[in-house]
This record gives C-alpha cells, structure tokens and sequence, in this order.
C-alpha cells in the first residue's frame, strides 16, 4: 500500500531525526500516484572515493533523459550498522518504494526485510556487496575471481616466498570475505608465504596507509601487500617508511594505484603488480537493469536466475593506458597525474554498458551534457555462479568455486 504524501513527509523526517542521511528531501511519489518511479538509493558504508562515485552514477543516471522525467530518485546513507540499514529499508517500504538499488552492509542480516519488500512488490537490486535472499537480484563481479586472481599475481611476483600483509575491507560484508577466502585458498597453498599483518582498512585510502603504517613498524621487512580498495594509501605508507623502498602489491582500481604501477621510478623502487577488483560502475548497470524491468522493456528475470555477474578488471602495470579525454576511449584506462585525485577509481565507465557516464558524472553526480540512456544490450545479463553464504542460502558451489581465470601460476606449490 502506498503512503499519502504526508505519511511520506514524515517518514523521511523520521529517517533524519533518527541520523540517517537523506540526500534528497524533495518529496516523492510512487509510480501509482503521479506517474514517477519511487527509487530509493540505499548505502550502508560511505565515506571513501568508491562509494561516492558509485552513487553519483546513479545519481547522473536518474538525471539523464528520460529518466530525469520518470524517476524521483532518494538517497539514504545507514552507516556499518545493519540493524540501521533494516530500519531504512522498512522506512522505504513503508513510504511506496517501487524499486531499491542498495549496497548491502552484510549478505545475511537483511534477508527478513528484503524478503518482506519483495512481497510488497518492491524491486531490489543489491551492487558489489551481496545477500542471500533470493528475490533480490545481485549485480556483483564478487564472484569473478578477485581474490584468487590478484593472490596468484602477488605469489608470482615473490617466487612463491615471502612476508605479505593482508589489506582487507569491511568487516563481515560478503565482498570482503569472498575476496579473502579466495586469496587464501590461494596462499595456503604456499608455505613458504607467511602473512604476518591482517588488518581492515575499510576501503579506503586513509585508514589503509594508517593500518598499514602501524603493520610496517612491527615487520618493515614485510615482501609484498595483498590488498583491497584503499591501495593507494598502501604505497604511501612504504615509501613513508622507507623512500627507497616499494613491495610489489596488488590493489583495486584507484588512479593512484595504476600511475605507481606504470611509474619506472617506482618500479625500480620494487613495486609490481596488478590492479583489479571492483568496478563502481556496477551501481550504474544494476540501475539500468531495474529500469529496463520497471519499464517492461526487460523481463524480470525468475528467483533462482537473479545472480549476475560484472566482468573482473584486470590492469598489470604494463598494460597502463593513459586517456586523452573524459572517458575510457581507444584502450585507455587510467588518467594523467592531476587530472583526477589519486583515489579516484578508475573503472567507473563501461563503454557498452554505460556509455551516458563521463567524469562529470563520477565526480559531480550530473548528467553528462547531451547525454539519452541507452538501452543494454540484449546479451548484457550474464548469469554468476552460485556461492553459499554469498549470494545464495541453499545452494551448492561449484566444484572449481575459486580457479584462476585471469592469471596462469608461474610458481608451483
């Protein structure tokens, strides 16, 4: 049942006098009342440079034409909290929600209230991080192999030996343990790899080279770094530490991260790897997706089919590309030193998926001047494998759940 406007106005000041922030304070209707669709974008952690530039996308989706006309896009930042991100989902239930595109703070914890919204008629589309209620569709590259991949890459570049930290991400979200149980399954393998430092750098630049500063003054002797989003903050506390001196290292997809990769004055210093992991734009083509069902020109997909999967980057330093203009264009993939900040996380375009984004939509939220969504293509939905305890309940892995799919093993068990 969807609430009057007043029930709707209250709601959304109850969500502010309760702490959430609500970016949008217009009020919205639902698609019943006024003919616009009710999209709530709902973050669980924020804070760092991916999670900005995921919802801007969103954000600059909702304002590009058409949907500048047809959606009433809101959006509500819980915190690490999963009890706060139940309570604003039920407020979005509550006040006629017509669809949710959520990055989800745990894969378990908000499976009752989602199931709940899904009965209400509410679509629900989670981005990155994951949960294992079925209704939900995930739109996730969490499991593309990040994990395993850039820990087979690390454990080339030590000749199958050494001292590594382990960087990792939020704890208990779905992305972080996928991605640690699959570089684990790797590195257990080796025991000639010690991991000697593990510590949660929430993703983000900062705290990483905090964490990561602290693991170095108990093992500055420390050979290589395993880590997550937040890199970049990684090679400045090594050369903090010692100016002379870089690890090789695997990271995500931040600006930074790419040009230190490509830099020969760092790679003399000792840095090699490769840059992977999770592409913001996910948020952008799980918005899409809801879109194209809402407007019945894509047929919601059945319970057990709704896992889909976004291709894994996959960047090693000799594979840099620098971009002439705004876009990934011609094979770039990275961009000039000042252009953008060194968090910036590159894989935000998709020239396919989503080719309406352009800097101006990553940094600013705005609508790219001139820009109509595009429709997908048809073969755009790619079905994920299942995963128990990540994006699914009572399901099976896959017997090969974590082989390699980007890099060959240089080095032998």
């Amino acid at each position: 049942m969807k609430l009057t406007k007043i029930a709707k106005a209250l709601a959304l000041t109850a969500l502010i006098g309760a702490g959430t922030q609500v970016v949008s304070t217009e009020e919205a209707s639902a698609k019943t009342k006024d003919g616009k669709w009710l999209i709530y974008l709902s973050l669980s952690y924020s804070g760092n440079s991916w999670q900005s530039e995921a919802a801007n996308i969103v954000k600059a989706l909702a304002a590009t034409p058409p949907f500048n006309e047809t959606v009433e896009l809101v959006e509500v930042i819980s915190g690490t909290d999963p009890q706060a991100q139940i309570s604003d989902y039920e407020s979005m239930i509550a006040n006629g929600a017509d669809g949710i595109v959520s990055f989800p703070i745990s894969s378990t914890a908000l499976n009752r209230v989602v199931k709940r919204g899904c009965q209400e008629g509410v679509l629900f589309f989670m981005y990155d991080a994951t949960v294992t209620e079925q209704c939900a569709y995930n739109i996730s590259y969490i499991t593309s192999g990040f994990g395993e991949n850039s820990a087979q890459a690390l454990v080339n570049a030590l000749d199958g030996k050494g001292k590594i930290f382990l960087s990792r991400g939020v704890p208990g979200n779905s992305v972080d343990d996928r991605h640690t149980n699959g570089a684990m399954h790797i590195f257990n393998q080796y025991p000639d790899i010690e991991v000697v430092a593990e510590y949660y750098s929430y993703w983000d630049d900062r705290t990483t080279q905090q964490e990561t500063a602290k693991a170095l003054a108990a093992h500055p002797d420390v050979d290589g770094i395993w880590a997550q989003a937040g890199e970049f903050g990684a090679i400045q506390a090594l050369l903090q530490a010692n100016p002379d001196r870089l690890v090789p290292m695997t990271g995500e997809n931040s600006n930074g991260f790419r040009l230190a990769l490509a830099n020969p004055d760092y790679q003399a210093k000792g840095i090699d790897g490769v840059s992977a992991g999770s592409p913001p734009a996910q948020s952008g083509f799980a918005f899409k997706i809801m879109m194209e069902i809402l407007n019945g020109t894509r047929d919601a997909l059945p319970e057990d089919q709704r896992n889909i999967e976004y291709p894994l980057p996959w960047v090693p330093g000799d594979a840099v590309v620098l971009c002439e203009g705004d876009k990934f264009e011609d094979g770039c993939n990275a961009f000039p030193d000042g252009k953008v900040p060194s968090s910036f996380v590159t894989e935000v375009f998709n020239p396919e998926l989503l080719p309406e984004l352009s800097l101006t939509s990553a940094l600013e939220g705005q609508p790219t001047p001139g820009a109509e969504i595009q429709p997908l293509p048809a073969d755009a939905v790619k079905a994920a494998p299942n995963e128990p305890g990540i994006n699914c309940r009572q399901c099976e892995a896959p017997a090969d759940l974590y082989h390699l799919t980007k890099i060959e093993p240089t080095v032998q068990p």
